[in-house]
């Protein structure tokens, strides 16, 4: 049994993101404040809280896609904000599904999901095109190979998006709200593939605004506002009995969007 094998097997969850004290500023805007938190194995993490509250910021600076001001962000105990990590490396490991899918526009839907497998894991040919059939055959997409981005719909597209996250076998999955872009009416398919994932125990931190979907699939939901969790927990807690009156009125605005506020 080799090392990775023993550690799997303990009893205690083995962390796959560890936040310590992360801050970040854009100029003299202080976006993030002091954040920790941390993801354990087949954990699935939901982010929720109102427009401009770090949830993206968060997100993406645990992928390094923003530096830092300070503090850590450790990917299965690799610190990606030591100068020296090889962060393209890490960043193998970690798929990323954003809101606007960033799919190649002239590439076909099969070669925007072997591209990265043959110039980043170097797999042939046939290995990545096997690999990227079998995953778009797990997000529902099996018989749209050859189709271009602009012939798929925007919930296809979002699909082909996780598809080609997954055919690099990350070990984490970051999704930045990856259904606020899409009509109503082709959000379920999405949702639905997300689900699947968190049933099979894939590693999530998801960005979101769909309460219904954080409430059936998370763990451990996090209400971040004014570039702090204001509360965290699981999700009967979270949304169904929030503790925090900052919680209690996002989610009454964003749960029943009729309701007003009295007059003080």
């Amino acid at each position: 049994m080799n090392e990775s094998q023993s550690w799997d097997s303990s009893p205690v969850p083995s962390v796959v993101v560890e936040v310590n004290n992360l801050k970040k500023s854009f100029d003299e805007v202080e976006v993030l404040k002091d954040i920790s938190t941390t993801i354990s194995k087949g954990e699935v993490v939901c982010v929720i809280g109102p427009s401009g509250s770090g949830k993206s910021t968060l997100l993406r600076c645990v992928n390094m896609l923003e530096q830092p001001t300070d503090g850590k962000v450790l990917i299965e105990g690799e610190d990606v904000t030591d100068p020296d990590c090889d962060i393209d490396r890490v960043r193998s490991r970690v798929g990323m599904v954003f809101q606007q899918f960033n799919l190649f526009s002239h590439l076909t839907v099969l070669d925007n999901c072997t591209i990265a497998q043959r110039t980043v894991l170097k797999r042939s040919a046939a290995e990545a095109r096997a690999k990227a059939e079998d995953t778009l055959a797990r997000v529902g997409l099996e018989g749209r190979e050859k189709a271009y981005p602009a012939q798929l719909s925007g919930g296809q597209q979002q699909r082909v998006a996780i598809a080609r996250a997954l055919s690099m076998d990350p070990d984490l999955m970051l999704f930045d709200e990856p259904t606020s872009a899409l009509d109503p009416e082709l959000v379920g398919d999405v949702l639905a593939v997300m689900r699947r994932l968190a049933n099979e125990g894939m590693t999530m931190m998801v960005v979101t605004h769909e309460m219904a979907f954080a409430r059936e699939v998370a763990d451990r939901v996090l209400f971040m506002d004014g570039g702090f969790v204001v509360e965290q927990g699981p999700p009967e807690q979270v949304i169904a009995e929030p503790q925090h009156e900052r919680t209690r009125t996002f989610l009454q605005r964003v749960l029943d969007p009729t309701h007003v506020e009295p007059e003080q």
